[in-house]
């Protein structure tokens, strides 16, 4: 890819870096809808949905990562997303995110059986998350 312009991916969470890469491809999920970012895109700041983001690595090959919603930004070929959470398709643990859903499907249960709409709503989103997690490792 280096005969090509390449813009660089950097995914940072309130832990720390947890990617960084040169590109000439990222596919981000936004709030209103998917989103491919080139070399020299016209800058642009928008809030990430949970989903994952997708850097071109070669001819079919993407780096997957699973973003838990925050926020990019892209000017001067840097793409820098903050997100509250992140993990690459590697890091993974599909147990792991396996038991988040189902707690998050109890607290669902729960909430909505107690009418706590503000619960419901946090445990929606933790269901959204582990449900990616699981999505992007693959199982």
């Amino acid at each position: 890819m280096s005969d090509k312009p390449e813009l660089t991916v950097s995914v940072v969470t309130p832990d720390g870096e947890v990617y960084e890469n040169k590109t000439t491809l990222a596919i981000c999920k936004t709030a209103e809808g998917e989103l491919g970012i080139m070399p020299n895109h016209t800058p642009v700041l928008a809030s990430l949905a949970i989903d994952e983001v997708r850097v071109k690595t070669g001819e079919d090959q993407y780096d997957e990562i699973a973003i838990g919603g925050g926020f990019l930004e892209f000017s001067n070929n840097v793409l820098s997303i903050v997100a509250s959470a992140a993990e690459r398709k590697e890091n993974i643990d599909t147990s792991r995110a396996e038991r988040a859903r189902d707690r998050a499907k109890e607290r669902i249960e729960k909430a909505q059986n107690e009418h706590d709409v503000k619960e419901l709503k946090r445990a929606e989103i933790s269901l959204k998350r582990a449900l990616n997690r699981i999505k992007i490792s693959g199982h």
